[in-house]
């Protein structure tokens, strides 16, 4: 039993691993700079203790979406690169242009905003172009990237704003074969080769996310950003396990049995009795449910490593707790029930725990809640 065993629940994050899967990312990229991604607070893993690992192995940006997240990494004495690139009329542009993070633009309307804030600021916004190549989703359509451009270009000539990068992201860089892949790199290649026509001196021109960085050398440009791979998560099972790239999964999600009771056959067990013992056994009850992020849809199939055997979960996953037939075994109150890690001591993994619940292991690991404190292991790194 660890230090940390008397937590009712407790998500912990091996550092050194962290720090083992960004030297590997950049050894895969190695002509290309690495974007630590720390959004929505590091893939629930912690941002800022994350992202200070994440430099100390050779990460040379951070990355978030909001600008919320940016100015915390900042407030917390983050310095060198930040992005971010979700944004909303109204954001705190001048905030972030005063912190010195790269902001994202992907229309007119973001670039009139930032415009105006850095004038009220009296400073240089650091600006990046998103141009949408093919997602669908945020960024500059091609038909309107001219306007956009010459609209940067000038805000630039002005002294406004200095555009820092020209970006992009895959819709399917996680499906290798898929026809989208060519069809976007050949737009990003075209849509950065106009803008430097028309006078754009980018720093870095980026496109690569995690199953990009790993899979499409050619889509490493000057910079990749790295997300789910940095936390040791496959950025999908058919392209290969974490081992396959050198990863080590960083999260290790466990709780302490609350309650330990015999029941006779027939005893029906969580809400709408969805599970009924067959035979007289032993119940362990663990205390996490769906408030701390453990999905309700993987009901009665999760599997959870209790006194050294893999158990599913007996019925539903009720708000705050879940129970484990444990088949007469002794197991003792306070016995640790480990839900996924790194899978070294047959623990399931957050792969096992997307498959019960026809997910993505993104998701297992970013909705943890905040009732589960997040315990940092190996903060200062190993002397090399």
């Amino acid at each position: 039993m660890n230090e940390t065993a008397s937590l009712r629940a407790r998500a912990e994050i091996d550092l050194a691993a962290l720090r083992a899967n960004v030297r590997e990312l950049r050894a895969r990229a190695a002509g290309a700079q690495l974007m630590a991604v720390v959004k929505s607070d590091a893939y629930g893993h912690g941002a800022v203790p994350c992202a200070r690992a994440a430099l100390e192995a050779g990460a040379t940006w951070l990355g978030t979406a909001t600008p919320q997240e940016a100015l915390a990494l900042r407030a917390a004495g983050l310095g060198g690169r930040v992005m971010c690139w979700l944004w909303t009329p109204g954001g705190p542009w001048r905030e972030a242009i005063e912190a010195g993070i790269d902001v994202s633009v992907s229309g007119m309307w973001a670039l009139r905003e930032v415009v105006a804030a850095a004038t009220e600021a009296g400073a240089s916004a650091r600006v990046q172009l998103k141009a949408d190549t093919g997602l669908g989703r945020n960024g500059c359509q091609p038909a309107d990237w001219p306007e956009l451009v010459a609209a940067a270009r000038a805000a630039e000539a002005a002294g406004t704003l200095r555009i820092t990068g020209l970006w992009s992201h895959f819709a399917c860089a996680d499906e290798p074969g898929h026809p989208s892949i060519a069809a976007q790199l050949t737009a990003f290649r075209d849509m950065t080769a106009y803008a430097e026509k028309e006078g754009v001196d980018p720093e870095v021109r980026h496109m690569a996310n995690s199953p990009a960085t790993l899979t499409l050398p050619e889509a490493h440009f000057d910079l990749v950003r790295t997300g789910i791979a940095m936390y040791g998560i496959s950025p999908s099972p058919e392209l290969g396990t974490p081992a396959d790239f050198g990863l080590r999964p960083v999260m290790t999600l466990a709780a302490s049995i609350a309650l330990v009771k015999r029941v006779p056959a027939g005893h029906g067990i969580s809400y709408g009795h969805h599970y009924t013992t067959t035979a007289e056994t032993t119940l362990g009850l663990v205390p996490v449910g769906y408030a701390d992020g453990i999905p309700r849809h993987a009901s009665g199939r999760a599997p959870v490593l209790v006194g050294g055997v893999t158990r599913r979960i007996a019925g539903r996953v009720a708000m705050d707790q879940f129970v484990v037939d444990l088949g007469g075994d002794e197991v003792g109150v306070g016995s640790e029930a480990v839900l996924f890690g790194p899978g070294d001591r047959g623990e399931p993994t957050a792969e096992d725990w997307a498959r019960a619940a026809d997910t993505i292991a993104y998701e297992i690991v970013t909705r943890i809640g905040t009732r589960v404190p997040r315990v940092h292991l190996n903060a200062t790194p190993a002397e090399s």
